[in-house]
């Protein structure tokens, strides 16, 4: 039996807190740079979530066939060896304490010109990565073989390291190398949420809370940009607010706190703004004098956003929305309030149900014509 075959007959089983590795991995589409790219607005990913890492190989595969074609991109790598002749630059510490010189050598350090450079590494570590969860065989044995044919190209070595990544700049020509590693990036992120022994899939123990909070922090805003970005909106994610401040002290602004939003969406013609603060917990609490309650710092917080912002000469500005939004936990919950002109919503969306319905709740919550 194919290690997939007994994944996905387990999907419905397998959860990371409450909510199914299936939608764990659409929230990783929807934050991704890939996602964000290719305008998968255009189809319906939801309707067939289990599809999702055969979609992210499909395209690997594709990007990693066509740089093999044209060559894959070099890069100079530091190395250093003792040589019969001057290469870079001489190791004088090492040339002396060996006694080199004597023995018609020199100790050197060079940049030589390699394929096998760290995103290479980290694109083909991906292809062997994402290449158990892929439900079709021949795109699973695909991927395999353009592992294997990258090595015999000079791409050897384990997955880099982050620093080494770091150091392999991608210059702005090689756009062909980006669209590969933004798909290769994706395709780790989805193999690490499980691990295998033998056939057996079993959910990862452990996930970082705070992994799983700004992953759907960057799902939710990944989503509208890609799904309502043609409908003439534009969407800001991470936007820095200003205070409107009329007089200050010298040393107020090394401690005044800044403003930062998760999501900001606007539309001109609509002559509409909601500014979406994400939170990854329950949305009710106990309250000091009933059992459920909003958060009431949440509603400060969203409150300052919006009133903080007004200027008569930003008419969107004067009725702005806001959204509280959060997963849900236990029980949904869609309410909204109108304070001083500016209607705040708090609402959860259900990321234990299907793909489709997650997609169906993330466009209603914005809806505040009704």
């Amino acid at each position: 039996m194919h290690p997939a075959d007994s994944f996905f007959s387990k999907k419905d089983l397998m959860l990371i807190g409450k909510i199914p590795v299936r939608n764990i991995w659409l929230l990783m589409l929807y934050a991704s740079e890939y996602y964000q790219r290719h305008e998968f607005g255009k189809f319906a990913i939801e309707e067939n979530p289990e599809e999702i890492p055969d979609l992210i190989a499909e395209f690997l595969a594709y990007t990693v066939e066509h740089r093999i074609k044209r060559n894959l991109s070099y890069g100079y790598q530091s190395k250093q060896a003792t040589l019969s002749r001057v290469r870079g630059r001489i190791d004088v510490l090492k040339t002396t304490r060996r006694m080199l010189l004597s023995q018609g050598r020199v100790a050197c350090r060079f940049q030589e010109l390699t394929v096998n450079t760290p995103r290479n590494r980290y694109v083909r570590a991906a292809l062997f990565a994402i290449s158990p969860l892929i439900q079709n065989k021949e795109l699973a044995h695909r991927c395999r073989s353009l592992g294997n044919s990258m090595k015999l190209l000079g791409v050897s070595g384990e997955k880099p390291s982050r620093a080494e990544m770091s150091k392999d700049r991608i210059a702005l020509h090689d756009v062909e190398d980006r669209l590969m590693l933004s798909a290769a990036h994706l395709a780790f992120n989805l193999a690490l949420l499980t691990v295998s022994v033998g056939n057996t899939w079993l959910p990862l123990p452990q996930i970082d809370l705070h992994w799983i909070r700004h992953l759907f922090e960057k799902a939710i805003a990944g989503f509208y940009r890609v799904v309502l970005s043609s409908q003439g909106w534009q969407v800001y994610a991470g936007r820095t607010i200003q205070w409107q401040i009329d007089e200050k002290t010298a040393g107020i602004d090394s401690i005044l706190p800044q403003m930062r939003t998760d999501i900001i969406l606007e539309h001109v013609d609509l002559e509409q703004r909601i500014v979406i603060d994400t939170k990854f917990n329950q949305i009710l609490h106990n309250g000091w004098y009933r059992e459920k309650s909003l958060r009431s710092n949440y509603i400060y917080q969203i409150y300052t956003y919006l009133r903080s912002q007004e200027n008569v000469q930003d008419e969107r500005s004067l009725q702005a929305c806001g959204l509280l939004l959060h997963p849900a936990v236990d029980q949904m919950v869609n309410e909204t309030v109108k304070i001083q002109g500016h209607p705040i919503r708090f609402a959860t969306v259900d990321l234990n149900t299907d793909p489709k319905s997650i997609r169906k709740q993330l466009l209603e919550v914005i809806n505040f014509e009704e």
